[in-house]
């Protein structure tokens, strides 16, 4: 649970910098990567998976 919360500041805090520095190229790119690790994530757990990617 402490996790989850550390997770939520750390967006929250990311969104807060692009906000301020005007650097919005910032949010698809975490977009980008987050969905590259759940895909990783999930080809972990089912191997013939990730083959259907490629």
């Amino acid at each position: 649970m402490n996790f989850i919360k550390h997770l939520i500041s750390l967006f929250k805090e990311l969104f807060q910098f692009a906000v301020k520095n005007k650097t919005w190229w910032i949010v698809p790119l975490v977009v980008v990567f987050l969905g590259i690790g759940l895909l990783i994530v999930v080809g972990e757990t089912s191997a013939p998976f990730i083959y259907t990617l490629f």
